[in-house]
């Protein structure tokens, strides 16, 4: 952090108090939710399909935004690149963020383009103190253009690099150089665990629980020699336990459930929220 840099003392959310157990919204479920009450106590929508003038996805949004309580979830901040921040995207952010009521707005650290191109994935970022100084300083720019704390999600990856720090070290240094806070994906620890060798529980060890705003829950699909990140399935056991283990660790943090391809009908991903809320009633798993 640059000397002399005191970062502003950012609510951890407007007016909207978000606990327990929420969905993705996604359009197959739309009706869903305006037919009748959910047993969710939240829904997390993609910022990025509502960044539009009109039509179907605000009509809906509009709607389901008077009956369920929101954060939004991005992917297009392009937090780690070297491209000057889109500064008008981020005010249609802010903007979206007012329309909606959100409790917060997450994104990924990663970088997403560069030279104005849009590569449409997510890409890792070297575990550096020069990336944490670059990357902080990108958020805290953002940050002071939505006036709110931004929640930073861990991403998965698949090739190992040469890094000095490890990647949790990286996001904690990341999230207190930028005074963020953190959307931490258990599926992703699990997935670049498996691909790197390192131990998952070993990096939810290390994350400050002070900061730890949001859980995301998701699928994968594993090929033995490697797992890619493709949120197109249920969660697997192993992933379970971690999150069991996880909210030992940090308590009942708002937790979300995330499909993105491959959706199924509502009533499925409901079924698999239960699990979720069933491990959180249980008593507290063993952290060691």
């Amino acid at each position: 952090m640059p000397a002399g840099f005191a970062p502003p003392h950012w609510e951890h959310s407007m007016t909207t108090v978000i606990e327990g157990f929420g969905l993705g919204l996604r359009p197959e479920h739309y009706e869903d939710f305006l037919a009748a009450p959910q047993p969710v106590e939240w829904l997390e929508i993609l910022s990025d399909n509502y960044l539009v003038p009109g039509g179907r996805p605000l009509y809906y949004l509009d709607r389901i935004a008077e009956r369920y309580p929101l954060v939004m979830h991005g992917v297009a901040m392009n937090l780690g690149g070297v491209d000057e921040l889109d500064l008008d995207y981020l005010h249609q952010i802010k903007a979206l963020a007012e329309r909606t009521r959100a409790a917060w707005v997450s994104d990924h650290l990663c970088w997403t383009g560069m030279n104005g191109r849009y590569l449409h994935d997510l890409l890792p970022l070297p575990y550096s103190e020069e990336a944490v100084t670059h990357v902080a300083g990108r958020i805290r720019q953002a940050q002071q253009v939505l006036e709110r704390r931004l929640v930073i999600e861990n991403v998965s990856s698949y090739l190992a690099a040469q890094a000095p720090m490890t990647e949790w070290a990286f996001l904690v240094a990341v999230a207190e150089a930028a005074d963020c806070d953190l959307l931490v994906d258990i599926n992703n620890i699990y997935v670049s665990g498996r691909n790197h060798g390192f131990d998952p529980w070993e990096y939810l060890q290390a994350l400050p629980p002070e900061r730890v705003r949001q859980f995301h829950l998701a699928g994968h699909q594993d090929l033995g020699d490697l797992c890619i990140d493709t949120h197109d399935a249920p969660v697997c056991e192993a992933v379970w336990q971690l999150y069991a283990r996880a909210r030992a660790q940090f308590g009942a943090v708002p937790t979300l459930l995330e499909r993105d391809d491959a959706i199924p009908p509502l009533a499925s991903l409901l079924d698999e929220l239960a699990r979720a809320r069933a491990l959180a009633e249980e008593p507290c798993h063993a952290a060691a």
